[in-house]
């Protein structure tokens, strides 16, 4: 039995399978177990996993092609883990020499956590370097956040298996039970990630550390890229399922997160309407009443306060009062940034009910 058992899945992952494995095999903690989860590769993905595992006896081949999305099939991976922790990894990232150090190192420094994540470096199909991922830290800071977008990074992430088993927490539904079990929106290939580790930040249960664990790479390619906007509307369904299930938690007055959400970087247009200041205050309410007066809860809620007020003079004061205070994370100018672009004429607008 390893320390850690390693989630990859993959589905013709062609060219950067190699690199992936590669990069776990050179990890600085070496009592680890990979599993790779096969979905039904054809184009040679599978060989090369099979080659890398009779070269190491830790790395197993795993045949989950007949699951029907990748929800089930790392329900199908994690049914297989009997490691202490799970770590997950995608076939498309490198993992930084050190990560699986600095994962246990966060695992000791935050005792009874699920889920520990971090930091990323953003790589493009060359390697190149073209960014960085700065996601934000501290429970209460996630709890809030994930209201809004998904706050975790679910290629750079670690589980307690013992803390998620005991919880029933599973890919793609619902296992805190607050609410009735049809109010939970169906997952299956998209977003799976966020309702899983959402429904733990709720639980105050995911800690991100501040430092890089992986380097994430971006290409076309990208589940989030080629399927955005269908991502986006399902990530909106998971932030109005999660609200709905903290406020029942909570016993607080229900509010819609969707005028504040920002998933993938993206506000949406809500029946035309420009002026959320008054659910902004009803909104902010509840969470202080919920979660407490604390520095990390007032840094979320000043930024969603940049959003709640649809015009380019004061969204744009707002954000600049905002970065007078705080340093920048990923995706919050950019939001800001695509809808002054998609005020132009002939731009479309993404409109929900």
């Amino acid at each position: 039995m390893a320390r850690i058992d390693i989630l990859l899945p993959v589905r013709n992952g062609l060219p950067y399978l190699g690199a992936a494995i590669d990069s776990i095999r050179r990890q600085s903690v070496r009592d680890w177990r990979l599993l790779i989860l096969d979905h039904g590769s054809t184009d040679g993905s599978l060989e090369i996993a099979e080659r890398h595992a009779a070269a190491d006896r830790r790395i197993e081949v795993h045949d989950g092609a007949y699951t029907s999305g990748l929800a089930e099939l790392l329900n199908f991976g994690l049914s297989r883990c009997d490691g202490r922790y799970v770590m997950r990894h995608d076939a498309d990232d490198i993992c930084l020499p050190d990560r699986m150090a600095q994962t246990l190192a966060g695992f000791a420094q935050h005792p009874g956590m699920a889920v520990i994540s971090g930091q990323a470096e953003l790589i493009d199909a060359d390697d190149g370097v073209i960014g960085a991922l700065r996601l934000p830290v501290g429970t209460t800071r996630l709890s809030a956040a994930s209201l809004f977008r998904n706050p975790i990074s679910h290629p750079a992430l670690t589980m307690d298996r013992a803390v998620i088993g005991r919880l029933g927490a599973h890919y793609g539904g619902d296992f805190i039970g607050v609410l009735d079990q049809d109010d939970c929106p169906h997952i299956d290939g998209l977003a799976e990630d966020y309702l899983m580790f959402g429904q733990l930040a709720l639980l105050g249960l995911c800690v991100n550390l501040g430092r890089p664990l992986i380097r994430y790479r971006w290409h076309a390619a990208n589940v989030s890229s080629r399927r955005a906007r269908e991502q986006m509307l399902l990530s909106l369904e998971i932030s109005r399922f999660l609200a709905r299930a903290f406020c029942r938690m909570h016993e607080v007055p229900p509010f819609d997160p969707a005028p504040f959400c920002n998933h993938g970087g993206q506000l949406v247009e809500l029946a035309h309407a420009t002026d959320f200041d008054a659910a902004f205050d009803s909104m902010a309410a509840s969470l202080r009443r919920a979660l407490g007066a604390s520095a990390q809860l007032e840094r979320e809620l000043h930024y969603r306060h940049t959003l709640a007020y649809r015009s380019a003079p004061a969204m744009l004061w707002r954000y600049a009062r905002f970065r007078r205070r705080y340093p920048a994370e990923t995706g919050e100018w950019l939001t800001l940034r695509s809808w002054l672009l998609r005020r132009w004429p002939g731009r479309a607008l993404m409109r929900v009910a």
